[in-house]
């Protein structure tokens, strides 16, 4: 989770122009109301004091809470850092929803393990739980959260499991082989919401084609029969074959396809209202920064053709900083067109294919609720 990723981003989205679309606006963050009392929307406030506590004095952290270990160090202004993450992904839904922008994108954000009461997996407070926290509270019925992060979004699905308004999807390495260890299929939400939580569990290995199989076999669908009125996004970006930290095998044309598919999802089921997060990713060089500098360009209208080479002044400066150069261009060479393959599951499924059997235990967890049909779209 080191920061520099972020800085990376930041740059070569200004190098590739990015930031200069018309209509894109890089805003500050800021808290909601000027305090950090938001954080309670979605978090226990003997928590958020726990937090400020270490954040003070880092000896004093708490494991109790998940603070001072070894996922979740203590820092000092971890409090203040972590609360304007959260207050920036507040601020897009608010203007998301009131019709300030279309898209929101924090790259900062998708703090997706961070629980009502401890932390977890890197990450403090759950941004983007206060997000939809905040639009159900002004208004919204029915809010979307789709995750493709290659770790479970086990907090916000645990934080809105009993919650029929939220639809959570998650596609993700199976936790039989990662951590946070949960997100099966089977595991489909409380008794007051049956159906609103979706886990889609893939082999380690999964590439390209199949992983984008298995996305568009059960998202679109879904999201579609759900009809929300906002849609979240996590695009975590370590489910890349380089990623130090999982198992699966996708390329940047991959991940760049399917943002592509999330916007237009947001434009036919929402209007546009997307707010679009960061979240995992730990090969900070040659991953994280050419993802995310396509979720921002798609969220602009103004993508980036993968085949792009990556500006020298921005070589340059990695070369200076890390004693290499970093990636030549902006895809991995897997797409043809700026398209990456992908077989349809209108042709119905293969029981005896891995990723195949991972998209059926989920499509016959959760289809009925639907009215959908498991074996054929």
């Amino acid at each position: 989770m080191n920061p520099i990723r972020l800085d990376l981003t930041a740059r070569l989205c200004r190098e590739l122009g990015v930031f200069d679309a018309p209509g894109l606006e890089v805003v500050p963050p800021s808290l909601p109301g000027g305090t950090d009392d938001f954080l309670t929307w979605v978090h226990n406030p003997d928590y958020v004091d726990a937090v400020r506590r270490a954040s003070a004095d880092p000896a004093r952290a708490d494991q109790a809470y998940g603070l001072g270990t070894e996922d979740d160090p203590a820092f000092a202004g971890m409090h203040e850092a972590s609360s304007l993450i959260a207050g920036s992904t507040v601020q897009l839904a608010e203007a998301v929803w009131r019709g300030t922008l279309d898209h929101g994108v924090n790259f900062g954000g998708g703090l997706h393990h961070a629980m009502r009461g401890n932390a977890s997996g890197f990450c403090i407070y759950n941004d983007a739980a206060l997000g939809i926290q905040w639009l159900l509270d002004n208004g919204a019925e029915r809010v979307a959260y789709v995750d493709v992060d290659v770790h479970h979004g086990d907090g916000v699905e645990r934080i809105f499991w009993n919650d029929p308004r939220v639809l959570t999807i998650s596609i993700h390495e199976t936790g039989r082989v990662l951590f946070p260890g949960t997100g099966f299929p089977g595991d489909i939400g409380g008794p007051d919401a049956l159906g609103s939580a979706i886990n889609i569990a893939l082999p380690p290995g999964t590439r390209d084609g199949p992983w984008l199989r298995a996305l568009h076999a059960v998202v679109p669908q879904l999201v579609r029969a759900f009809d929300p009125q906002v849609l979240v996004t996590q695009q975590g970006c370590d489910s890349h074959y380089s990623d130090p930290l999982a198992h699966m095998a996708l390329s940047v044309d991959a991940q760049r396809s399917a943002y592509q598919t999330l916007h237009d999802l947001a434009h036919q089921m929402t209007g546009g209202k997307w707010i679009a997060l960061g979240g995992g990713g730990y090969e900070l060089i040659d991953v994280v920064p050419r993802a995310w500098s396509h979720l921002t360009a798609i969220a602009a209208h103004r993508p980036v053709p993968l085949d792009t080479a990556i500006p020298q002044t921005w070589r340059d400066h990695v070369q200076a900083t890390f004693g290499r150069p970093g990636p030549a261009r902006m895809g991995d060479g897997q797409a043809e067109h700026d398209q990456v393959w992908y077989r349809s599951w209108a042709g119905g499924a293969d029981p005896e294919n891995s990723v195949d059997r991972a998209v059926i235990a989920t499509r016959e967890a959760v289809f009925p609720y639907y009215g959908l049909d498991v074996w054929f779209d």
